[in-house]
């Protein structure tokens, strides 16, 4: 009995962390409790509900992960005596105290060279994949810059720029662990492929290669692990296809055409369906059957949606209501199983950020660092307005200790209740 109360509490202690882009569960999707609705309006001289404020050395979009009281971001610093705008940059991941905004550690694990740099889109920058954190272990990912992963103290166990291609605006791929594997696409101007590493050393453990030949062959897309009749999928969406693999071969077990590239939303899961966007030019959401063998495109694609299909921010399912928001400022609620729409109203602003559900609100951030808080269901409600409107922001949200960790341009913010 003590044995299970101790396992269940620590079970509930882990489910309070965010250790990875979208949370625990990659879905955007937080039990915690207690949150507020509204923060950083002035105050008797302060900002309404934020704990602490810390600069953020650098740029970098990748969205902060929270493990056991500690919160970890990457940034692109520019090299110390480097000529402005040379693109010489020292790649650091960073630990904070998520009490205090104390800064732990800030450690360079790679430099990259700004003559051999392919340029990126104003939207993106040279850190925006987002940290992964496991019980001993930092993965930190650059893209084609490189892989590392580090100890708690921020020491590096392994590194790697073994995998070489050419991005197209960028990096923005976050990898996921499963089963050993640290699972990410690399989905560049050519040649487009998935691969896994060993966790544990960096080595290679399996690449697969997309099929298929579009126009436009280059991808952002954090996959997604699923499991369907008792077996593990890796759920990856690239230009023009997305794949289910098997997670510890790489094998493809079915895909689905589509006519999308520059694909951004991370694919989610539930009600026995994926939900994918195809981004770019004309983005649409597809609810797709994993359940199939080979080409499933005519058998497993059970609605489409065109109307209000978002090219980046990643989409949330609350049991069966499916929410998005396209990026020039139209949320969407649809049905899950049917496609239908149940409202669909245009909220001003932009959107690059992914929806967060947490204490029955769904929290909307803007780039214009605008945040709706919203109420769920099937009947729109006029959202609540909030946020640090005169600061840019296209990170997502980590979520847990009773609070809100949220980075714009230039801060990382903890905003949480006022007491």
């Amino acid at each position: 009995i003590c044995l299970s109360l101790i396992l269940t509490t620590s079970a509930l202690a882990l489910g309070e962390d965010w250790p990875q882009f979208r949370g625990p569960n990659g879905d955007g999707i937080s039990t915690e409790r207690g949150l507020p609705s509204e923060w950083g309006a002035e105050v008797d001289g302060k900002q309404q509900n934020v704990a602490w404020k810390l600069a953020i050395p650098g740029k970098g979009w990748s969205s902060p992960s929270l493990s056991r009281g500690r919160l970890y971001l990457t940034s692109a610093v520019p090299k110390e005596g480097a000529e402005p705008d040379s693109g010489d940059l020292s790649l650091r991941a960073m630990c904070i105290d998520a009490k205090t905004g104390k800064t732990l550690w800030d450690h360079e694990i790679f430099v990259q060279d700004g003559k051999t740099s392919p340029k990126i889109h104003n939207k993106n920058s040279h850190a925006s994949p987002t940290p992964l954190v496991d019980s001993q272990r930092v993965f930190v990912h650059f893209g084609h810059q490189g892989t590392a992963c580090l100890d708690l103290n921020g020491k590096v166990l392994w590194s790697t720029r073994e995998l070489k291609y050419a991005p197209v605006h960028g990096n923005g791929c976050t990898p996921i662990l499963v089963d050993g594997g640290l699972i990410f696409s690399c989905d560049g101007g050519k040649d487009p492929f998935v691969v896994a590493l060993d966790a544990n050393t960096g080595n290679v453990k399996w690449k697969f290669q997309r099929t298929g030949d579009p126009p436009k062959k280059f991808a952002f897309c954090t996959p997604t692990a699923i499991s369907v009749n008792g077996k593990q999928q890796i759920v990856s969406v690239g230009a023009g296809i997305v794949n289910g693999l098997d997670p510890n071969t790489g094998e493809s077990i079915w895909h689905v055409k589509h006519e999308g590239y520059s694909v951004i939303p991370k694919p989610i899961f539930g009600n026995g369906l994926v939900y994918i966007s195809s981004s770019y030019d004309s983005p649409a959401v597809l609810a797709i059957r994993p359940d199939g063998k080979g080409d499933v495109t005519e058998t497993h694609v059970e609605w489409t949606l065109k109307k209000g299909a978002p090219h980046t921010p990643s989409m949330l399912l609350l049991g069966q209501d499916l929410y998005m928001v396209a990026d020039k400022g139209v949320a969407t609620c649809v049905n899950a199983l049917t496609g239908e729409p149940y409202w669909q109203e245009r909220i001003g602003g932009n959107y690059s950020s992914s929806l967060v559900y947490a204490d029955d609100k769904i929290y909307i951030q803007s780039e214009e660092g605008k945040t709706l808080v919203l109420k769920p269901g099937t009947t729109f409600e006029e959202p609540i307005e909030t946020g640090f409107q005169t600061e840019r922001t296209l990170a997502s949200y980590a979520v847990g200790d009773g609070a809100l960790f949220i980075r714009t341009e230039k801060y990382l913010y903890r905003v949480q209740q006022s007491k």
